[in-house]
């Protein structure tokens, strides 16, 4: 059940997360986006998303859901050249376009798809820059928002990678570029080829692995878009310790998951996919969750 959050409590400066960030220091965004990888075929297991490739088979559905999120003041959309071999990013696009003004579409190029059970790292400097017009194509764009790096390719020199990226943002095709899964060295090395406006990487309030990397960003205005970003196994259970915070605040487990990570840094956006509206309205209450130093300390000893 949803939780009945109207309006935010009065909290300390210090401890109300700030609504918006500016991707880039340019690109104001609200702080909760939507992940577009679970508007695909079935299941999407952890820690390996599969299969993710075919649309939807209730298209109408999945339309909806887009349109509703944006709606309710998303701003931040999240997909992928390897959702549905592309299905994905035409999906936003049908639902979308022509994109409000303060809406950013972020995608993703370096995963070749060559069956439904692999996903395979490709950053050879021309297949990135293939991929990237496919996008811009399918998007029904001349510039792509956000581009990230799904993965980086261990048989490609990290500089190839990026450099293939940071030619597209010379050209005027990409605004931003992104990397995704990569360690605060990977950062630092591509940030010497190119600005670096974010970084994808998995993390939640229960899996800290990360944790350098969210500081690291934080410290240089880097944008951390943390993908399944809701905590799993014992603490999301009823009764669990996530749980029973949540119930503290008046919030789900969901939410309160959510609202941790706005509360874990101001350069955090996580981007939490769902196929259901109802779900999708649960987590955009996350925004109005706030919590005590008290549930704060409970809720940063979770791991």
């Amino acid at each position: 059940m949803t939780a009945p959050h109207t309006q935010a409590p009065d909290l300390p400066d210090a401890l109300a997360p700030r609504p918006t960030f500016a991707l880039g220091g340019r690109t104001p965004v609200r702080r909760l986006g939507f992940g577009a990888m679970r508007l695909a075929d079935g299941p999407v297991p952890v820690p390996h998303p599969s299969p993710v490739w075919r649309p939807p088979a209730r298209r109408d559905n999945a339309l909806r859901v887009l349109r509703r999120a944006v709606e309710l003041g998303v701003e931040l959309v999240d997909t992928a050249d390897a959702y549905a071999l592309g299905g994905n990013e035409e999906l936003v696009a049908e639902a979308l376009h022509p994109y409000p003004e303060r809406l950013l579409i972020a995608t993703k190029c370096g995963v070749a798809r060559p069956s439904r059970d692999e996903w395979v790292p490709l950053g050879r400097p021309e297949y990135l820059r293939q991929q990237a017009e496919l996008s811009l194509r399918r998007l029904r764009v001349d510039t792509l928002g956000l581009l990230q790096l799904h993965r980086l390719d261990p048989q490609v020199p990290l500089a190839d990678q990026v450099g293939a990226l940071k030619r597209l943002r010379d050209e005027g095709k990409v605004e931003h570029i992104g990397l995704s899964e990569v360690s605060v060295r990977q950062i630092e090395e591509a940030s010497a080829i190119v600005p670096i406006a974010a970084v994808q990487n998995q993390y939640n309030v229960a899996d800290r692995r990360h944790d350098a990397v969210v500081d690291h960003c934080a410290r240089h205005g880097i944008a951390f878009l943390p993908f399944f970003p809701m905590a799993l196994g014992d603490h999301a259970r009823p009764g669990g310790r996530l749980g029973r915070v949540a119930e503290r605040v008046g919030a789900t487990p969901a939410q309160a998951a959510l609202a941790w990570l706005l509360h874990r840094s101001p350069t955090v956006l996580p981007i939490p996919g769902t196929s259901s509206e109802e779900h999708l309205v649960e987590n955009m209450g996350a925004l109005n969750v706030r919590f005590d130093e008290t549930q704060l300390r409970e809720l940063d000893s979770l791991t």
